[in-house]
């Protein structure tokens, strides 16, 4: 998987994880006003300069804060639900038994069963096991005499890039980690 490069506005909040290639473009421009992390990520090389015999490069940071206004309020988005999302949320903790699986034992369990019209969203979702998923089937919790041991909820916006992010660099991990809610589970 390539490396990803945390977008930020110039206030320092996330707005995008962007490829290599988008940062450089970035650099490029002129655009990068402020960057961050434990040196660079990467490298990009470019052409040679005839006159002075040198290269071009251009030295990515994995975290990078761009000139003007954010053009989307990020805090007015509701994070979108996906299964590896929901397990990483759930630390792939099973809301029933409290075991750990790995994400292809898990199944996202609709607390209000979907033939009810419970939706896939974070607040209706928790992750399963297959057998505590069978076995509750198309009840409720309350029905399968099977009460979670943890609540749902919806990830903040840094939780969000966090799970959304692939491929993590330890230093973007923790500068995102540290303006994470105190309740958080990814703490």
């Amino acid at each position: 998987m390539k490396p990803q490069v945390l977008q930020l506005d110039i206030q320092g909040t996330p707005q995008a994880w962007i490829s290599l290639e988008q940062a450089a473009s970035q650099y490029a421009t002129n655009s990068v006003v402020w960057e961050d992390g434990a040196g660079p990520l990467a490298t990009m090389r470019g052409g040679f300069n005839v006159a002075r015999g040198v290269q071009s490069q251009i030295e990515i940071s994995p975290i990078i804060a761009l000139k003007g206004c954010a053009k989307v309020n990020l805090f007015d988005n509701v994070p979108s639900c996906t299964r590896r999302k929901l397990f990483a949320r759930d630390r792939n903790v099973c809301a029933y038994c409290g075991q750990r699986f790995r994400e292809q034992d898990l199944t996202c369990e609709h607390i209000i069963p979907e033939s009810r019209g419970g939706e896939f969203s974070f607040m209706n979702l928790v992750s399963a096991c297959k057998l505590c998923n069978s076995v509750k089937s198309a009840r409720t919790p309350e029905e399968a005499g099977m009460p979670l041991i943890y609540l749902p909820y919806v990830p903040s916006l840094w939780e969000d890039f966090l799970l959304e992010g692939r491929n993590i660099r330890a230093d973007v991990h923790i500068w995102l980690a540290s303006r994470l809610p105190k309740d958080s589970r990814l703490n």
